[in-house]
């Protein structure tokens, strides 16, 4: 068996060096060099009997210094950020040994100081033989976020052992980037985060210890629901101070939601699959969170009609101008951007909309016309072909770029008689570039329209770089929402009238690229054009 080596416990402090300036990846005002800086260690449990702690290996440090904007904390070339100048580690090697902690006080203009503490501190801590084998199973174990249990995610005051003031309903946070993490910890003591190339996290610890805003926009909790962040890799601990067995990660290693902090996490009950955890965050607050090492429930959702009897399509596999017996268009800038404050006017220039080698291609554009500074296509199939009830597949290849708009959807034939929200509104597929990834399904009702609560999003990877299937399954009981025949969302509304369903007449289809607005927002100063490719389009009843 591998030795394993436990972060727990250190100190017996000795101040020794030093005060250097360093460049660090910092670059923003005037150059100001952090001056005065202090670092102080608090050994738990260190008094004249016991020079060395208590024996849980856990030390405190607590730095300062004058015009610093955040800090840094080095151990065994591993690098933690921590913008209260505090922090704890747990030191784990069994016995009295000397360990040396740096800080690095970070100043404007990205200079640095640092100083060095030395600190000799006991650990008697040995991790029970079950706990190592739940965690790792002597090998390698993964682990997830247990999001079908209640409570799998919650926050309460720092003294609390369970979330009193919120816990999470079972799949509470399905439109973030956390269900999809997976958590690898192996027995020599490393630890890898598979993040799926995103995170969720509250915002000011994410910019503060992870590089920014990185574009992102904060929801109304001021959280990033998908911030991005590739994979990656640093060690795990464990230690029990004050008998309280407790698992550490280093590199600003987190579980589920990032929160800043100490990066521990008491283990509050476990068992051979799941254990339930606490961790302190930068705001000081207790975070919940259930783990398991057991695979998702299937999804068994299934649509309650099954349509399979091809009635229209368009494979695209001819060169030129779209069908003109399929589809037509709508042209110009629309009322107010079409409602929706858009950039972009529509045209059906072969700039903006053209059939090659078999995909129809909508293209936006950036480029002055007609008074727009934007330019792309819709194409529409009203007045040519409509349907009432089954099932439409569209494979696609999404654009990409901050502020690219695309979108799949229908609308009722009856909307010129009886306007919008009355005519309904199904969204297939909608996808902001600024939030890549991300696949919204919508329904509009006059009940629920505008920013509409009946809709769900999904993660699907490289939609902008690889084609994948966007379906829409509709009876007179429900409408289901699938990507790559995957349900993700089914709108069945408990009772159906004309305000919560206005789908039992015919739809007709709408496909497009809008540029900003309000779901596509900011558009990025670089963008200069994007493509939405379809492959077909299937209707089926």
């Amino acid at each position: 068996m591998k030795k394993l080596k436990y972060f727990i416990g250190l100190l017996f402090a000795t101040l020794i060096l030093t005060a250097s300036c360093e460049e660090d990846s910092y670059e923003f005002g005037s150059i100001i060099n952090p001056t005065n800086i202090s670092l102080e260690a608090e050994i738990i449990g260190q008094d004249t009997d016991n020079p060395y702690g208590d024996g849980s290996g856990t030390v405190t440090f607590s730095a300062s210094a004058q015009d610093v904007i955040t800090y840094k904390f080095i151990y065994d070339g591993q690098e933690t950020m921590a913008p209260s100048g505090e922090i704890t580690f747990n030191f784990g090697i069994t016995g009295i040994h000397k360990y040396t902690v740096t800080v690095v006080a970070i100043g404007t203009g990205g200079v640095s100081s640092s100083k060095s503490i030395e600190v000799e501190v006991l650990a008697l801590y040995a991790p029970p033989a079950d706990l190592l084998t739940m965690l790792t199973d002597n090998e390698t174990q993964t682990w997830r976020i247990k999001n079908e249990a209640a409570g799998h995610m919650g926050v309460g005051p720092a003294e609390e052992t369970v979330p009193i003031w919120w816990a999470a309903a079972p799949d509470d946070k399905a439109s973030t980037a956390m269900y999809d993490d997976r958590y690898v910890f192996n027995a020599d003591g490393t630890f890898t985060h598979l993040t799926q190339g995103a995170v969720f996290g509250q915002a000011n610890p994410l910019s503060q210890d992870l590089g920014g805003d990185k574009g992102q926009t904060p929801n109304g909790n001021n959280e990033y629901e998908y911030y991005p962040l590739d994979d990656y890799s640093g060690s795990w601990a464990l230690s029990a101070p004050g008998g309280q067995e407790t698992l550490s990660l280093t590199d600003n290693g987190f579980f589920g939601f990032y929160v800043g902090g100490s990066h521990s996490y008491t283990i509050l009950s476990r068992s051979a699959t799941e254990m339930s955890l606490k961790t302190i965050g930068a705001d000081g607050l207790a975070w919940f969170f259930i783990l398991t090492t057991e695979e998702p429930p299937s999804n068994e959702a299934s649509v309650d009609v099954t349509y399979t009897n091809l009635v229209w399509a368009d494979e695209f596999d001819v060169d030129g101008q779209p069908n003109t017996a399929n589809w037509t268009y709508d042209l110009g800038t629309g009322n107010n951007g079409w409602g929706n404050a858009e950039s972009q006017t529509y045209t059906d220039r072969s700039d903006n909309v053209t059939v090659s080698g078999g995909t129809l291609k909508i293209t936006a554009k950036k480029e002055s016309y007609n008074g727009a500074e934007y330019t792309s296509a819709r194409l529409k199939s009203q007045g040519l072909f409509d349907f009432k009830y089954g099932r439409i597949d569209v494979r696609a290849k999404l654009p990409e770029g901050g502020g690219t708009w695309p979108a799949i959807w229908m609308l009722g034939a009856n909307f010129e008689n009886v306007g919008w929200p009355a005519t309904g509104e199904i969204d297939i597929m909608e996808h902001a570039g600024n939030n890549p990834n991300v696949i919204h399904g919508s329904i509009h009702t006059p009940s629920s329209y505008g920013a509409t609560e009946n809709t769900n999003t999904t993660n699907v990877a490289n939609v902008s770089s690889e084609f994948h299937v966007y379906s829409v399954n509709w009876s007179e009981n429900e409408i289901s929402f699938l990507v790559d025949d995957e349900i993700f969302y089914t709108y069945n509304p408990e009772t159906k009238d004309a305000d919560t369903w206005p789908f039992d007449a015919n739809q007709f289809i709408i496909l497009n690229v809008a540029m900003g607005g309000t779901f596509g927002g900011g558009i990025d100063a670089a963008f200069t054009e994007s493509t939405m490719e379809i492959d077909y389009v299937r209707v089926y009843q």
